[in-house]
């Protein structure tokens, strides 16, 4: 096989595989969606599809942010975009916490470990971000 060259045949390409992937992901949400309805939720999560919707959907969402900071027109500054996420994430993560321990059968460590697992998971997409945004700035000068 040789290498496109053309502009116009990349994009069409390109376009050609977004196309195939919103059918494949399509196909796996109806594959989970019938599981939910025949088995229920444990046997949707027991589907390995379960894993591979997760995995491709957290791979889609970080390529969408490289794309959506090199589109940002507006000069943004890193460290304050950082400060505003972490106390955002902070907020959510404490009424997360708050909603737990007031649920009825958990306890103050449950939600302690709930609004935990929330910021950390949390904090590696706004991480991400801070980092997209500097190498940008850093770029631009």
């Amino acid at each position: 096989m040789q290498k496109i060259k053309d502009e116009r045949l990349k994009l069409k390409n390109l376009k050609d595989i977004r196309t195939l992937h919103i059918i494949q992901t399509l196909g796996i949400i109806g594959i989970l969606g019938y599981d939910l309805v025949t088995k229920g939720m444990d046997g949707m999560t027991n589907n390995p599809l379960w894993f591979v919707f997760l995995v491709t959907i957290t791979v889609s969402a970080y390529l969408s942010m490289n794309i959506s900071v090199d589109h940002e027109s507006e000069k943004k500054n890193p460290k304050k975009g950082l400060k505003i996420s972490l106390v955002i994430l902070v907020i959510i993560s404490m009424i997360v916490g708050f909603l737990v321990y007031f649920t009825e059968g958990f306890g103050i460590f449950d939600g302690i470990l709930f609004g935990g697992i929330i910021f950390i998971c949390g904090l590696a997409p706004v991480y991400y971000l801070y980092r997209l945004r500097k190498k940008k700035e850093e770029d631009v000068e």
